[in-house]
């Protein structure tokens, strides 16, 4: 059974810092495409950032140069730096794992982050 659990939300002013962690069980971790969405209440589900399998990272145009996305294998973990954090990035942000073969994909439950002005 594949399970993701993302932490390291929580409340931060414009301008500060945050780090989430989604860690992956069930799935050999390094065959997967990792992503980071977000959803803010009202909005639809965006896609944050990507790692592949291959370690190619492709981000949103709103986070660029701001957030980084990082993988360690051996840890079954993926990363979201998220610096010069801003309000309107507040949002329950979710990791999501595809399969790179089967395409099969699983969500976490989201970890809020909130970013006060």
């Amino acid at each position: 059974q594949v399970q993701l659990r993302e932490s390291g939300g929580g409340l931060v002013r414009t301008g500060e810092s945050l780090t989430l962690s989604c860690v992956a069980s069930g799935s050999i971790f390094r065959l997967n495409h990792m992503d980071w969405y977000r959803q803010a209440p009202g909005n639809q589900r965006e896609l944050v950032a990507r790692i592949t399998s291959g370690g190619t990272t492709n981000y949103a145009d709103s986070v660029t140069g701001r957030f980084t996305i990082s993988r360690d294998n051996a840890k079954n973990t993926v990363y979201l730096q998220m610096n010069s954090l801003k309000p309107e990035d507040t949002a329950v942000y979710y990791c999501k794992m595809t399969h790179a073969f089967s395409g099969s994909q699983y969500w976490g439950q989201g970890t809020q982050v909130t970013v006060s002005s």
